[in-house]
């Protein structure tokens, strides 16, 4: 038999949305599809119409993709900045 599990750390598709800020409950099956490493359901029941996650596995995945956003913006190269005297009031060749 499995770890106990108590109800009230048990979430619903609309709770994980809820949790993750997407505006639709089926986005949970898109995210189910598209990241490998998302949660999986703990009960999965009526042929995956009833799914239930942990609160704490969807936190911590949440935290994770969000501690990756950061370091991807800090990793990310910096724009050359130009200097001063380059702009565009010069006149094109065609220009007469």
């Amino acid at each position: 038999m499995g770890a106990k599990v108590d109800t009230e750390d048990l979430v619903t598709a609309s709770e994980v949305a809820q949790l993750l800020g997407l505006s639709q409950h089926n986005s949970v099956s898109t995210y189910l599809s598209r990241y490998s490493d998302f949660p999986q359901p703990v009960v999965e029941k009526s042929g995956g119409r009833i799914r239930l996650w942990l609160r704490q596995e969807i936190g911590a995945w949440a935290d994770s993709r969000a501690s990756g956003q950061e370091a991807n913006r800090s990793a990310a190269p910096q724009r050359p900045q130009l200097p001063e005297d380059h702009c565009h009031t010069a006149k094109p060749r065609w220009y007469v």
